[in-house]
């Protein structure tokens, strides 16, 4: 049962309509068998009802806002006061005609009419007995139609399933009033107080929450037995769903008074909100489901999306998984999904481009104009995953830029130094609170493409620990054939990398994972030669550093000779950032002049360099002399590019021990072990006395004993060195050498080549000794770097003797 939307069940007795209105009673059986005694009219006026229906005796207020039925309504006013009550198929009808309205219906009598401010007019009206119509006469200028009456069969007073189910429909009406709070209690009183049978069935049946329809049958029932039967029916289902509303709200009333408590503060938060200018729930998943039409994801993408959406939909926005959830989304529409930039294809630009930004690194240019080339004839091309290795300060991640700027790409970059947990790559589950997208993922999301050029700086040094192998999560963002569904922890979904060109630098190779190695194009960024670092520091440093400490050309020059004093004098280094502070250091100099309004030299002097960076501090490159027995320079590779180093053996009288010193590493010591050993075995073709091992101990130095040192590479060094001590020849002037020996006497190749000879230049070395087969690696470097430099190739240690070696004998020489 329900509250009624018009008038209390007590109204139907006890309310007043005004002062001097009569009070509505009860139908008692005896009104009942009045009523029915009467005898209705041949033809009555049709009034319609869009949203009730009128059951005989009851009285309920209807509101009229159609013309026609406010004037049936006054007619029947000033008239007899009798009308036909009908119910409309269809509520939406305006106008309704024969066929929009039931045939069954109730005679009903006007008790008051009241006219409303609105233009609308109240009518209360009672039911009195059933009719059905029999013909609509007229529709204008209100419905007219013959109506017969219907008979209803009324079981025998003393049938006691009829009185059975009078009772039950009595009992449940009280318990309904009882169970449901929006009736007052006041509505017992009615229910007890109902003496007729057919009007207890037809007050319970009006006032019960039912459809239009399901009423309209219930007043069509003849058989008053059936009808009472299906009100219980109805009545039953409407306990049932009362009680069950109920225990539901009883087992949740505690934790609801906690919820309604929050519920209501974040309602005036969210209203705080909303006057200062913020945006509801419900308008920020509206925002997101814009977002999302306007995005070029695929179908897969898209339902998951929906499926994600969804779900925070039904989120309380109090819960902490709804900030998780909306982060979520608002990362999934930040992404650039199949949101590709336009390569640029002027090739000839692209090469001006590199060639501006960055002197010298012929092979990176060559490969990224190969590549160009490549994706402008095939316009899909995966693109390539580029190493860059070398030593520091050369340009290798300075280089992404150049090459994002050639393509017409975006320009990400992350540095990997140092990075020890696999979720930084691979992000986190979204399970964890405050969990991320990894490193890749947010960079594409800051790029705003899917294909941008994408530098992963400082590759070879990446750490691991227990919170994972940063460097396995790698092989599958740097592997072409996975990457193109890389998974990403929080983002729970494969994404494509395929199109990104990822440029990876490293300053050295052997601390990178071998299966990292191979997935990459390594590329070998060598160091800069003498002339290359003073175009450089001319091109690019010195107007860098007038920028940025605000001056101009005209404020401080600095010529070719003057530059190539600071690198030599100054800097020792494969790359040019020493160079760069340096040139800063005069920089800063001449800003200071200007500041103080004090005179200085615009032009730079050689003077002005020694006063400003103090006197020349790196002259130990230099290549030294032969004066000395057993000093011979060798040539060695390190991270930060080529040197020099020199190789000292000494005699003394002893047992024939040998010492080595020089913080040398296992391999350098074998290296001189088995130069000590060959010597021995070949005595004679060295003209060399045997006896002397015995009564002399060999000690074998390497300066700058605080730096370690190893590798086989200084092997023909050291063999040259031993066999100058005992010979006590000179070795030849102003020569270098490089190369591995064995025991059979054979020389073999060594690598860092380039490096080496850049060492060589730098301390003015103008002969260098190599092994046979490191002659391809000369033929690679280019001309200029091999100017004013004489290469001699050996296979034999005997080779290296002839060569290394003249027939004069240093001053002072010892005889033994």
């Amino acid at each position: 049962m329900k509250k009624s939307n018009f008038i209390a069940f007590d109204s139907l007795s006890l309310q007043e309509f005004d002062e001097n209105s009569e009070l509505i009673p009860l139908m008692t059986p005896e009104d009942e068998e009045a009523i029915n005694s009467e005898e209705l009219p041949e033809t009555l006026p049709i009034l319609s009802l869009k949203n009730t229906v009128l059951f005989p005796g009851v009285v309920i207020p209807i509101t009229a806002g159609r013309d026609k039925s406010i004037k049936l309504i006054n007619d029947a006013n000033k008239g007899g006061k009798v009308i036909g009550v009908v119910s409309q198929k269809d509520e939406t009808v305006e106008n309704p005609t024969a066929k929009d309205i039931n045939e069954t219906g109730t005679v009903a009598r006007i008790l008051r009419v009241l006219k409303m401010p609105d233009g609308n007019v109240t009518v209360i009206i009672q039911g009195k007995k059933r009719f059905k119509v029999a013909e609509v006469l007229t529709e204008e200028p209100y419905m007219n139609a013959t109506i017969r009456d219907l008979a209803e069969a009324k079981p025998a007073d003393n049938n006691k399933e009829f009185s059975a189910i009078i009772d039950s429909i009595k009992d449940l009406a009280l318990e309904i009033i009882k169970e449901n709070p929006n009736i007052p209690s006041e509505a017992s009183f009615a229910i007890k107080n109902i003496e007729s049978n057919s009007f207890l069935i037809n007050f319970v049946s009006s006032n019960m929450n039912l459809s239009v329809a399901e009423k309209q049958a219930l007043l069509e029932m003849n058989d008053l037995k059936k009808r009472a039967l299906a009100t219980l029916k109805f009545m039953n289902v409407e306990f049932q769903k009362l009680e069950l509303k109920n225990d539901i709200q009883s087992k949740v009333q505690m934790d609801m008074s906690q919820q309604q408590r929050e519920y209501f503060l974040h309602q005036q938060m969210k209203t705080i909100q909303e006057e200062l200018g913020g945006v509801s729930h419900d308008e920020e998943l509206e925002e997101m489901k814009l977002r999302a039409s306007e995005k070029q994801w695929d179908e897969k993408v898209a339902k998951h999306f929906d499926k994600e959406i969804s779900k925070m939909q039904r989120m309380n926005p109090q819960v902490a998984e709804y900030s998780i959830q909306r982060n979520y989304l608002e990362l999934f529409l930040d992404l650039p999904w199949n949101e590709f930039s336009k390569d640029k294809f002027d090739l000839k630009r692209a090469r001006k481009v590199l060639d501006r930004d960055h002197f010298g690194l012929e092979d990176v240019k060559r490969r990224i104009i190969e590549y160009l080339a490549v994706l402008k004839l095939r316009n899909d091309m995966k693109s390539p995953i580029l190493c860059l290795y070398g030593p520091p300060g050369v340009g290798k991640t300075s280089l992404g830029k150049s090459i994002a700027e050639a393509l017409g790409r975006e320009y990400v970059r992350i540095s990997l130094g140092g990075l020890r947990d696999e979720a930084e790559i691979r992000g986190h589950r979204k399970t964890y609170i405050g969990a991320m997208p990894g490193r890749i993922i947010q960079s594409l999301k800051k790029a705003g493409t899917s294909n941008p050029v994408f530098v992963l700086d400082e590759i070879d040094k990446l750490s691991n620990s227990h919170q994972g192998d940063p460097s396995s999560a790698m092989l599958e963002v740097l592997d072409p054939e996975q990457n193109s569904e890389f998974y990403d922890n929080f983002l729970e979904m494969g994404y494509d990398l395929s199109k990104v060109m990822f440029i990876a630098t490293s300053n050295s190779l052997s601390t990178i994972q071998p299966a990292l190695h191979d997935r990459m194009e390594i590329i070998n960024v060598t160091g800069y030669t003498i002339e290359e670092k003073v175009e450089i520091a001319k091109r690019h440093l010195l107007p860098k550093q007038l920028e940025e400490h605000g001056l101009s050309t005209d404020h401080l020059k600095i010529g070719k000779a003057q530059l190539e004093k600071i690198v030599e004098g100054y800097t020792r280094e494969s790359g040019v950032r020493g160079l760069e502070k340096q040139i800063a250091k005069m920089v800063r100099y001449a800003a200071k002049n200007i500041a103080m309004e004090e005179d200085y030299n615009i032009k730079v002097s050689n003077e002005d360099v020694v006063e400003v960076l103090g006197g020349p501090k790196l002259e130990r490159d230099k290549y030294e002399n032969n004066n000395v027995a057993g000093v011979v320079t060798g040539l060695a590779w390190t991270r930060v590019g080529g040197d020099i180093l020199f190789i000292e053996s000494i005699l003394s009288k002893g047992k024939g021990t040998l010492s080595i010193t020089g913080n040398l590493g296992k391999v350098m010591k074998e290296s001189a072990t088995i130069a000590m050993e060959y010597i021995k075995s070949n005595a004679d073709n060295f003209g060399i006395d045997a006896t002397v091992f015995d009564k002399y101990n060999v000690h074998i130095h390497v300066p700058e004993g605080a730096t370690p040192k190893d590798g086989p590479s200084a092997g023909v060094t050291m063999l040259t060195s031993l066999v100058s001590l005992f010979t006590q020849k000179k070795v030849k002037k102003s020569l270098a050498m490089t190369g591995e020996i064995t025991l059979r006497g054979k020389v073999l190749p060594v690598g860092g080549i380039k490096e080496k000879i850049l060492a060589a230049k730098r301390a003015r070395i103008k002969e260098i000794l190599l092994c046979e087969e490191n002659r391809r690696d000369i033929e690679e470097i280019k001309a200029d770097y091999l100017k004013g430099l004489t290469f001699h190739y050996v296979t034999d240690m005997s080779d290296v003797i002839k060569i290394a070696l003249t027939d004069q004998k240093v001053k002072n020489a010892k005889k033994f």
